[in-house]
């Protein structure tokens, strides 16, 4: 009987873990910046370089255990992304199931950027021309720490994202804490995402302090994308709303007397296409901007366009270029995946190759 029973659990807890990554560098010339014109060799240009491991369990039935731990490096010079972090893009553990959903436990990507870099941008989130430089994609936007995920089974093309990020403030629940969910449509070649994402900037000192109120950063954005097979579209909307709402990656780049205001009250918009261009090749082209709607009235937009030859199923070559044109003293960068930028111009040539 004992035997048996062994036997049971043995073939029902069949497990395997992944190692998968990404190794991308390549050039980089920046122009515009007050710290003057820089070229330079850089990593994680098209997408941040990484290495994760990925496991399943299955439990039975319809039942699996999963876990992602991935940590991003630097191919220039072969340090980790973060420092004293080790697994800072991604560490969290949950369950699966088909039917059911999923629910996950850790450091995860919060449903805004996916949206984003998944839907609304052909540079899908990389390169000179990627959608973080006007779009606030930054920090907590990106990934976010102690954090509930929950997505449900996808439902003759509908699902629906949920993520709750506990502040961990000792005295104050809300404070630090953060929130947001997903619509989601995929379909007969379109894909629709409507998110909204809620951030509680207090800590615990702040929100018990005389006086001292601070608004919730707010951000709602609407990102389709639609394959036309000779073309696809991409088209994207977002309202930005409070502190931190829609922050400048670099906080003077341009050297300016009175340093650029972050807005608390602005709108994003975007157009864009990919095609492809002979077998291996695809064109990337899109055109941003940012309507500040304070007193500042500090706008920005941003046109850019790139080029990717595949060598291979997993190596691909690319060049991209961007240029920013910033208004009333806006401070915006144009960056790549992994890095803000430091000018209002960006010349990118490199090779990414995933395993």
């Amino acid at each position: 009987m004992f035997a048996g029973s062994f036997a049971a659990v043995t073939a029902h807890a069949q497990s395997n873990v992944t190692i998968y990554g990404i190794v991308d560098a390549g050039i980089v010339r920046e122009t515009g910046g007050a710290a003057g014109d820089v070229t330079k060799v850089t990593s994680g240009i098209g997408s941040q370089s990484r290495i994760g491991f990925r496991g399943v369990e299955e439990l039975g039935g319809d039942l699996s255990a999963i876990f992602t731990l991935e940590s991003g490096y630097k191919i220039d010079d072969g340090s980790l992304d973060s420092s004293n972090t080790l697994f800072n893009r991604q560490a969290f553990v949950g369950l699966k199931s088909k039917t059911m959903g999923t629910l996950t436990i850790g450091r995860q990507y919060n449903p805004l950027y996916n949206a984003m870099s998944q839907v609304a941008d052909p540079f899908g989130a990389g390169y000179a021309g990627n959608i973080k430089n006007l779009f606030p994609a930054g920090g907590v936007n990106t990934r976010v720490s102690n954090a509930l995920v929950y997505s449900t089974p996808n439902w003759s093309g509908f699902s629906v994202d949920g993520l709750y990020a506990l502040g961990e403030q000792p005295g104050d629940n809300t404070a630090g804490r953060q929130f947001a969910i997903g619509l989601n449509y995929s379909g007969m070649g379109l894909n629709v995402r409507l998110v909204h994402n809620n951030r509680n900037n207090d800590s615990a000192a702040t929100s018990t302090a005389v006086g001292v109120q601070r608004e919730d950063g707010k951000n709602t954005l609407l990102a389709a994308n639609y394959d036309f097979k000779v073309v696809k579209l991409f088209a994207a909307y977002e309202w930005d709303k409070g502190l931190n709402s829609s922050p400048i990656p670099v906080a003077n780049a341009y050297g300016l007397k009175t340093a650029p205001k972050p807005s608390t009250d602005a709108n994003d918009a975007l157009i864009g296409l990919t095609a492809p261009l002979g077998t291996n090749g695809t064109l990337m082209a899109s055109y941003m901007n940012k309507n500040d709607k304070t007193d500042a009235n500090q706008d920005a937009h941003q046109w850019a366009i790139g080029y990717s030859y595949a060598l291979s199923k997993r190596t691909s070559a690319y060049t991209a270029y961007a240029k920013m044109k910033n208004k009333n003293g806006a401070g915006y960068t144009v960056g790549n995946n992994n890095e803000a930028g430091s000018g209002d111009a960006a010349f990118n040539l490199g090779v990414r190759h995933t395993f």
